[in-house]
């Protein structure tokens, strides 16, 4: 069986007539969903309805979500694609700018060795990056005066490749029984040791003293998607005051953000969370149908390498402690939580719901509206758990057309405060804009999760959305990246 005809029970949203039909097949999904039939006016639609966040007013609920860049020079610099992008962000129309992109606070600390990366001989060369947004967004909306901009700091810990030979230079938390295999660690040399993470405190301090000096409202200490501060999350098998339990395994949450309090005084924080976590997914192997499964996770039970999951079952979700983590935010004055799950390097169908994996993926193994519900559902829980924090939520490109319907339903309900986007920013960055307007959407510029954004980055290219942005279909590497998507049968 092809991937082409695996795929053949799950329909392409692209393919229902209007939003009932959209409604009528969300209805047949274990995971409800609520959609609205129509578009509110404009002065009673809940996205356009502003929110105050850390005192200051948020002109609607559109949130850009931060995404990796592999397209800065090699010594972590903006090039003109990464402020184009950044201009995009300001063009989106969306109040809440979630970092545009993830920086790293150090050198070796990037997942790819294009991406941007804060230390001293950076800074003037990053300062760009937030003029250039608030100059774009004050020509398209007006004003900048209820426009929140935030900068997302990050390790990539057990994935970091930084240096232009790709190679992979892990730092990680603890070993893990199966991802260690699957990435090359075979001793105990990455684990960073806990003086070395009294230095990465300091390091977030230096990134955030910046973000502070050149007018950023906040920035994000981000825990999502694997990434070095989430991977602690799961630490229970490590030893001394960074393992085991929860109060270890925060511990660098409350040390960053004491450390940023007490140097950087008036600048806001934030946490990006992949609220819960999966075991590791592959491509099938010969018997085991056309779909991506979860590798043999029997022999570990009961689990202890994972965040928000049942440890007897780690297929199914926990949020007991997730929600526990949501209360310290609040306890350390972090107000403002974006919610994601899983990761794009072991389960990006829980992360990234898409019809189309990238090159190097493995077919979805359920509806990739499934996903989406439960990225809405656990969204919607959290909110209700803890409902003073301000939260947004994750996993809105795949509704494509009818994103706007879901986007206003979520809001009303009061299940999330901000819609976040992302791919869709890459392919249609005035999506945001043009619902606020009243304006209908352009479908031939809807991201349809083709995935080229993450295959054109998997295969050492820019990443941008190549089907359906003039800029990149131009490149050269658009016709190679067409090929790479051919040569994996779609």
């Amino acid at each position: 069986m092809t991937e082409e005809r695996a795929l053949e029970n799950f329909p392409r949203v692209a393919s229902f007539k209007d939003v009932q039909g959209l409604k009528d097949h969300l209805a047949t999904l274990p995971i409800p969903v609520a959609c609205d039939d129509s578009l509110l006016p404009l002065d009673r639609n809940p996205l356009a309805q502003p929110l105050t966040v850390y005192g200051r007013t948020v002109g609607n609920r559109f949130a850009i979500h931060p995404m990796e860049g592999w397209d800065a020079t090699l010594d972590g610099r903006p090039t003109d694609l990464v402020l184009r992008r950044w201009r995009n962000f300001g063009i989106s129309g969306a109040k809440l700018i979630w970092g545009g992109e993830a920086v790293a606070v150090r050198r070796d600390g990037r997942a790819n060795p294009n991406q941007l990366y804060y230390c001293e001989a950076n800074r003037k060369a990053l300062v760009e990056l937030l003029p250039a947004l608030k100059k774009a967004h004050r020509e398209r909306c007006g004003t900048t005066e209820d426009l929140l901009v935030g900068l997302q700091l990050t390790h990539s810990g057990r994935f970091c490749r930084p240096e232009p030979d790709h190679q992979s230079r892990p730092r990680i938390a603890y070993r893990h029984p199966i991802l260690d295999g699957t990435f090359g660690i075979q001793d105990d040399r990455p684990i960073l040791s806990d003086p070395e993470l009294g230095d990465l405190v300091q390091d977030y301090v230096a990134a955030a003293r910046f973000a502070a000096e050149v007018g950023f409202d906040f920035v994000d200490i981000k825990h999502c998607h694997g990434y070095l501060l989430h991977e602690f999350l799961s630490a229970h098998t490590r030893p001394g005051p960074y393992g085991g339990s929860l109060e270890n395994r925060t511990r660098l949450l409350r040390e960053i953000s004491a450390a940023i309090r007490r140097d950087v005084p008036g600048l806001h924080l934030a946490v990006r969370l992949s609220t819960f976590d999966l075991v590791p997914f592959t491509h099938p192997a010969p018997g085991q149908g056309a779909q991506g499964v979860p590798i043999d996770f029997r022999p570990y039970l009961p689990y202890r390498y994972a965040f928000g999951v049942n440890p007897d079952n780690p297929l199914e979700m926990d949020l007991t402690e997730p929600v526990r983590f949501l209360h310290l935010c609040r306890e350390l004055g972090i107000a403002l939580v974006n919610i994601s799950g899983g990761s794009p390097y072991y389960s990006p169908h829980i992360q990234r719901p898409a019809y189309f994996p990238p090159s190097d993926g493995y077919p979805p193994p359920e509806d990739p509206l499934t996903g989406c519900a439960r990225l809405l559902d656990v969204a919607a829980r959290c909110k209700r758990a803890v409902p003073d924090l301000t939260m947004v939520g994750t996993g809105y490109t795949y509704f494509q057309d009818y994103l706007p319907f879901v986007a206003q339903a979520q809001v009303r309900l009061g299940h999330v405060d901000f819609v976040g986007i992302g791919r869709m920013v890459l392919a249609y960055p005035e999506l945001p804009h043009d619902v606020l307007s009243g304006r209908p959407l352009d479908r031939k510029r809807i991201c349809r999760t083709f995935s080229d954004c993450t295959t054109g980055p998997r295969n050492r290219m820019v990443s941008g959305c190549y089907p359906l942005d003039p800029h990149y279909k131009s490149l050269p590497e658009a016709e190679v990246v067409r090929k790479l998507r051919q040569k994996s049968g779609r």
